[in-house]
This record gives C-alpha cells, sequence and structure tokens, in this order.
C-alpha cells in the first residue's frame, strides 16, 4: 500500500468507519505502509496536540484515541490505509476517575479514562506501580488494551492508597479477584 494522501483527509470516513465498527476498529489487524510522522503528540498531563497546538474537541481526540496501538517501533496512528507515528511522553491515557464495586476481595476497580475508556483492574487490566526515576515517588498505571497504558492521575491513585490493605507484607487492592500492590516495584 502507498501514502498517497495526507491522514487527516481521511477523517470522514474514519469516524463512519469507527460508528460501523463499535468503540475499537480492529486496529490489531491492519497493516498499512507506515506514512511519516503525524506531528501529533500526547503529554503527559493527557493533553493531545497536532503541531504544537492542542486538540480541542474531546471528539476528535476520542476518535483517534481508537485508532492508537503500540508497535515495536514506537506509538502509532492506524487505519486500514494508513501508519503514522505519534509521540507520547509517557502513558497515551490518564485514570482519572474510579468506581468501586462490591467490598474486600470481591471489589472491582473500574476506572474511567481521559478519552471515555471504562476499564476494570484484573489480571487482564493489572494495576503496576513504578518509581519515579527522579523522586523514587510511585507512578501507577493500568493496562488499557493492547500494550496500551492509562497513568493513574495523583487524586485517583489517593483514593486506591485510602482503601488499601495489607497481604502478605504489601499494601495494595484488591479488584477483579486480584491483590495489586500499590508500593513501587524495583
Amino acid at each position: 500500500m502507498s501514502c498517497e494522501r495526507p491522514f487527516g483527509q481521511g477523517l470522514a470516513a474514519l469516524q463512519a468507519v469507527a460508528e460501523k465498527l463499535g468503540p475499537l476498529p480492529p486496529v490489531e489487524r491492519w497493516n498499512p505502509a507506515y506514512c511519516g510522522d503525524s506531528l501529533m503528540q500526547i503529554a503527559r498531563d493527557g493533553t493531545w496536540s497536532h503541531a504544537g497546538a492542542p486538540i480541542q474537541r474531546p471528539m476528535l481526540v476520542r476518535l483517534f484515541s481508537t485508532i492508537l496501538r503500540k508497535d515495536d517501533d514506537g506509538f502509532m496512528l492506524v487505519t486500514p490505509a494508513e501508519k503514522l507515528s505519534i509521540a507520547v511522553e509517557d502513558a497515551p491515557f490518564l485514570a482519572v476517575l474510579m468506581q468501586v464495586e462490591g467490598k474486600d476481595r470481591r471489589q472491582s476497580l473500574i476506572f474511567t479514562t481521559n478519552v471515555g475508556d471504562e476499564v476494570t483492574a484484573s489480571p487482564k487490566h493489572p494495576l503496576r506501580v513504578t518509581p519515579d526515576p527522579k523522586t523514587g515517588a510511585p507512578i501507577p498505571y493500568l493496562h488499557v488494551r493492547g500494550g496500551l497504558e492509562a497513568r493513574v492521575a495523583r487524586p485517583v491513585y489517593y483514593d486506591l492508597v485510602e482503601r488499601a490493605v495489607e497481604q502478605g507484607g504489601a499494601l495494595g487492592v484488591w479488584s477483579g479477584g486480584t491483590f495489586f500492590a500499590l508500593g513501587a516495584q524495583p
């Protein structure tokens, strides 16, 4: 396949495909030719921008988020016809809200990302905590899909810490039948 038209010209077609296929297109099955850099970036705070200007339309950000995937050579925006790289400062998403259903070992922690995905922490969608390379402070992440993670926003992390229980010498939370330690793992 070739890259004959600019990526942006296919937005209407892409939106129609996304609506037809449901909330998440099968980007893992698409193998188009690499067409270059999208000039897009996702900042650490979750802001999406193009050519240095923040994208102001939340529905457009949501649309782009549905065609995002992580390949061996980095983050890509993928359609059936094109693949463009996108710069990601940290994780591509932020977990900005958390709901709790149930209690104790039977509870489910349901996170909402800044682009509208809802994800329940579970073995399929684990929580992990890693130390900040500069400060050593814990940085929590949640697996969203296909190698894509959400950095857990600080207020949500504080909610997790308030729910922490001790298990085997570690503080953490239960969700989806799994215990997730909240301390940074070396």
